[in-house]
């Protein structure tokens, strides 16, 4: 069911516990990132998946063993423990999660000193020692011990950086699914510290997922949505397994895209605070980032999917704003990594600097309009994910082609559709977006034909 010919996907390395992810892989991997790490401390921490404590417990032991000190942070959100590893000045960073995966996946995702993913460069360096078997070695072993003071600095952090007394006046009502994960240890905590009237839904930690599964989507936050209706709220939040991702819904019950709600927090930003700043996002996006950028100013930066991608572009433009159309939003003067509470905090920090106290709908409604479509196909292999995505480059002639990641046909000014292997599971992704919805869905039925015959032919 492998995609990818490497051990690294999009966001660490995943696969399903017991099968691609097994025990000596895990152990090995661990080896392989204590001998990259080489020495200091090392600080690990969890979601709360079923197998994230075997999985804990076993790459703490194998640390150790290298010979390096173990702080382990127990079931923590991503971006808490990406704070707490640039705070604190540990070497390096391990989270046990598969993200939005479903519960039978886990991962590893290593984060390096300066509280950021690996770059791509360093993963390949990790490979490497993981391929060859060069294990550092050592006459000793490390120490575990325990880390218990992030959640409480993390708060104090994000709270410096939103207006904090306005969002207080205001005495927001939130809801918050929190979809059986992480996020339900820290999301809530932060808003009732900015004066919210915070009802949380699904907030048992729950390693099945059992309420609406890993991932937030618009297809699946309809309770939310009826919810945010009902109690007359004035928006609600849901967050993905681990918490670094977090989807919205208007006063009005209606759950919009990650990179929409993303694309006017650019412009609330660089309006407000961060003129003129550069934006980083994947090529999978909205062209509103794009068109909000240009009426500021501003531009857009495009990478290959993938927060690595942008996060280390981030770092090397002195980006402060960094984006995802899956609902990751990057604020780079916390850090340049998503985080679903900082972004929770910052949209409290857009309507309370409302002079009108305008409304997320109000506001979102400003935006540009365009349609957007979202797919995925069952792929078992790379050699069949390439020939969809060449079949789909040779079909038309497109008015512009770009290939950073998959390939981005442009069939118009205003109007592309993408198609790429995804590096986490073993699909094929399409997306599509146009500001003509007869012209966003014929284009989408006219290549998912395309991608569907590809997988025809290739079935036994």
């Amino acid at each position: 069911m492998q995609i990818r010919n490497r051990l690294f996907g999009t966001n660490g390395v995943r696969g399903i516990f017991g099968r691609e992810l097994e025990f000596d892989l895990i152990t090995n991997l661990s080896y392989s990132l204590a001998t990259f790490f080489k020495r200091g401390k090392i600080l690990i921490g969890q979601d709360a998946r079923l197998s994230s404590p075997i999985i804990s417990r076993l790459v703490s032991s194998a640390v150790n063993s290298a010979g390096l000190d173990v702080w382990d942070a127990g079931i923590i959100p991503t971006p808490c423990l990406q704070f707490a590893t640039k705070r604190y000045r540990y070497s390096g960073g391990i989270m046990i999660t598969a993200s939005h995966n479903p519960p039978q996946y886990n991962g590893i995702k290593p984060i390096a000193s300066d509280g950021v993913e690996l770059s791509r460069e360093d993963e390949l360096k990790v490979e490497k020692i993981y391929l060859k078997k060069k294990f550092s070695r050592t006459d000793g072993w490390g120490i575990l011990y325990k880390e218990d003071n992030i959640i409480n600095p993390y708060l104090d952090a994000v709270l410096t950086l939103v207006n904090s007394d306005k969002i207080r006046q205001r005495k927001f009502k939130v809801i918050m699914d929190l979809g059986n994960g992480v996020q339900g240890s820290v999301a809530p905590l932060l808003l009732r510290r900015l004066g919210c009237q915070v009802i949380t839904i699904n907030g048992e930690l729950d390693g099945t997922f059992s309420a609406r599964g890993s991932e937030p989507t618009l297809s699946n936050l309809n309770p939310l949505c009826e919810i945010v209706r009902d109690l007359d709220a004035d928006f609600g939040v849901a967050y993905d397994g681990d918490g670094d991702r977090s989807i919205f819904c208007d006063e009005k019950g209606i759950a919009h895209p990650g990179d929409k709600t993303g694309a006017l927090l650019v412009r609330f930003l660089l309006r407000s605070r961060h003129s003129g700043t550069e934006i980083v996002c994947p090529i999978n996006t909205t062209m509103l980032v794009s068109l909000v950028a240009n009426e500021e100013n501003s531009k857009v930066l495009l990478t290959k999917v993938g927060s690595v991608e942008v996060s280390r572009e981030m770092l090397a433009r002195k980006s402060i704003i960094g984006l995802e159309e899956n609902g990751g939003f990057m604020y780079g003067k916390m850090n340049e990594v998503r985080d679903g509470a900082m972004t929770t905090a910052l949209v409290l920090d857009m309507l309370a600097s409302s002079t009108t106290n305008e409304s997320l709908s109000q506001m979102l409604s400003k935006l540009p309009k365009t349609f957007q479509y979202k797919s995925k196909f069952e792929c078992d292999t790379i050699d069949i994910a390439n020939k969809a995505v060449e079949m789909c480059l040779d079909y038309k002639n497109p008015l512009k082609t770009e290939t950073i990641d998959g390939a981005k046909m442009w069939l118009d000014k205003d109007s592309w559709i993408l198609v790429r292997p995804s590096g986490t599971e073993p699909i094929l992704r399409m997306y599509a977006e146009s500001v003509d919805e007869s012209r966003l869905y014929s284009t989408v039925d006219e290549y998912t034909s395309v991608i569907e015959n590809v997988l025809r032919q290739a079935s036994p």
